[in-house]
């Protein structure tokens, strides 16, 4: 029954006038542009990929006429086998350059290949032969069979009426190397979208599978490989060209030459551009949520390819956004990883997310693209993310665990959102999320380990880095530096009475004080009483670059559980961490720097003691020990 109703449809699209056709694909193509949202964001994605250097308007100008044109193909492709010879002959002509080729192979007869692309009216390349006037000998067209064997049958008879074989993918290969082997015309597609069985390259910047059978048989047969072209001129008129390329035989070099050529031409013209096929999802090869964060593939010509380019690096057009945690040491503390995701996905742009406060940190440890600060609460901020959709996002990583970053991940309706999941917690905003383990004790794990089991759920495959920002370690020269506040708990804080004795029990020893304009209340006590030589006070005096600076400068450090701390041992300097009642199990420094964790007599390796058990002298034998450099 379907195949009469497909007949009978093609028979009145054949007969219908075509200026009725023209309105007809002009009102589909844009409904399916407008009332189909998943394939809009779609072919905006991929325009914006492509071409982040064009304005809005000319991508949503290219999307609509490319979905109109799809809509003109299909007709046409139905249409065919209904349609006379006079009346295809008046739809298709061939540009000079295809009879140049052609008598060339007339003189001297060679294997040729005839590659082409999704460009609209692609359908017509079977109608060459009539259009050529039978200059083309024999000609093997490799195909995608139907699932219907009746329907496909009646296919192929309606394309092979002009003298064109079509050779289907499943069993007509070997008759396709024959044909080669006569020295005779085979066309076939050249995709980017070839799954697992397609190497891994770029187009357009961006990885995707290309199959590689072109350039196979290229350098199996010695061919020549053309690439056929329809320039459309009005509906349902269209031009066929064709370029050669440089004679090769390398099957990388093919296989790379040919996206590359696609590429220039897509790049420079926006008419063919806006003949392409942008609904389709061509780069999602590695889009898999298990292998979303690392390259994987068979083949991989990425190497090749840099090569081939003369590229230093691989254009990083996958964009992957990380939602920072709200502390600074969790944001110390995700640098190693940041630097593992950096190598095992080459191709990321990575944005990250986060207080403004911390973008010096970031830019610093240079593990990112680029930085977007928090804006101010209101509804501004929720605007601020509902925008972000506009800049067409891959993945989104989150490091928080919140509503309110649920609700932003959402909000930019990124196709791809991870987090964790833990027992009894709701993240509606996750497309995908890692669930740790029946009876998995956070306490007994370092934060960076919970969060790089997340990450390798998703295909991350680099070893975290933690080697510091600045790796030579102070030993000798500059103050003591002294972070005797917190943010969040007043009971992580070593008693200002402890600070002092401390001070008075090193007295050729220079100290500074950093914390913020909350802390000064606590430095002024640990202060009073000594000049700024002995020790300077800069709580709530400096900016975090300033912070930076001045820490940097520091013999070592010596601080409660805070986020200053994990930075100084990122940037590394010698730490002495005092943990009462927080776990330095879960939350101890991570870098390779000198580290001395101290906590009270009797205290559980995972915290639960008084600070104020601490004594002064356990703190000053550690930085005896740190100086003599018996810590490492």
């Amino acid at each position: 029954m379907l195949i009469y109703l497909i007949k009978f449809f093609g028979w009145t699209i054949a007969h219908v006038p075509e200026a009725w056709l023209y309105a007809l694909s002009k009102g589909l193509g844009d409904l399916i542009y407008w009332l189909l949202p998943k394939r809009r964001r779609i072919v905006l994605s991929n325009l914006h990929h492509a071409f982040p250097e064009r304005d809005e308007p000319w991508r949503r100008w290219v999307a609509r006429q490319s979905s109109r044109r799809m809509i003109e193909t299909g007709l046409l492709a139905c249409a065919i086998p209904f349609l006379s010879e006079r009346r295809l002959l008046t739809i298709l002509s061939c540009g000079s350059e295809l009879h140049s080729i052609l008598e060339t192979h007339a003189r001297n007869p060679a294997p040729t290949l005839i590659c082409t692309a999704h460009l609209a009216y692609w359908e017509v390349l079977a109608v060459i032969p009539l259009g050529l006037g039978g200059m083309v000998p024999e000609l093997g067209v490799i195909y995608r069979p139907l699932k219907s064997a009746v329907l496909n049958d009646w296919v192929k008879r309606s394309r092979e009426r002009f003298g064109a074989r079509l050779l289907s993918r499943r069993d007509g290969m070997s008759e396709a190397m024959k044909i080669l082997r006569r020295r005779n015309f085979v066309g076939l597609l050249f995709d980017q979208n070839a799954g697992d069985k397609g190497a891994l390259t770029t187009f357009l910047g961006r990885i995707c599978s290309t199959s590689e059978l072109p350039g196979l048989w290229t350098e199996k047969f010695s061919a020549n490989v053309v690439i056929a072209y329809p320039r459309r001129l009005g509906f349902w008129r269209t031009e066929v060209h064709a370029d050669m390329l440089p004679k090769n035989t390398d099957s990388k070099f093919i296989t790379l030459a040919l996206n590359q050529w696609l590429e220039t031409k897509l790049e420079g013209d926006d008419d063919l551009c806006a003949s392409w096929l942008w609904m389709h999802n061509r780069w999602r090869t590695q889009n898999r949520p298990d292998n979303r964060l690392r390259l994987e593939a068979k083949r991989n010509l990425l190497d090749a390819e840099m090569s081939f380019r003369g590229w230093r690096r691989l254009p990083r057009k996958t964009r992957i956004v990380v939602r920072l945690p709200n502390w600074l040491g969790d944001v110390v503390m995700l640098i190693p990883l940041l630097r593992a995701l950096r190598i095992s996905r080459p191709d990321a742009e990575l944005t990250l997310i986060g207080k403004a406060v911390f973008q010096t940190v970031a830019e610093a440890a240079g593990v990112a693209d680029h930085y977007e600060s928090l804006p101010a609460r209101g509804p501004a901020y929720w605007r601020h993310f509902r925008h972000l959709r506009f800049r067409h996002l891959d993945v989104y990583l989150l490091f928080t665990n919140s509503f309110r970053g649920d609700l932003e991940a959402w909000l930019t309706r990124t196709p791809q959102r991870f987090g964790i999941k833990r027992p009894g917690k709701l993240r509606f905003g996750l497309t995908s999320d890692y669930r740790t383990p029946s009876g998995y004790d956070e306490s007994q794990h370092h934060q960076i380990e919970l969060w790089e089991d997340f990450l390798r759920h998703f295909g991350l495959n680099a070893q975290p880095d933690c080697t510091p920002l600045t790796p030579a370690a102070r030993y000798e020269g500059g103050s003591i530096g002294l972070i005797a506040g917190s943010e969040n708990f007043p009971g992580k804080r070593w008693p200002v009475q402890h600070w002092r004795a401390l001070i008075e029990a090193m007295p050729d020893q220079s100290f500074v004080l950093f914390g913020t304009s909350a802390d000064r209340s606590i430095t002024d006590q640990i202060a009073e009483g000594y000049s700024a030589q002995r020790v300077e006070n800069l709580a709530g005096k400096t900016n975090m670059e300033q912070f930076m600076n001045r820490l940097g400068g520091c013999r070592l450090l010596v601080s409660n559980d805070t986020g200053g701390m994990h930075l100084a041992n990122a940037m590394g300097v010698p730490v002495i961490g005092l943990f009462g009642p927080t776990n330095p199990v879960r939350t101890g420094p991570v870098f390779n720097s000198p580290v001395l964790t101290l906590q009270p007599p009797g205290c559980p390796r995972t915290g639960g003691g008084s600070l104020t058990d601490l004594l002064p002298a356990t703190v000053v034998a550690g930085i005896r020990k740190i100086v003599g450099g018996t810590i490492s």
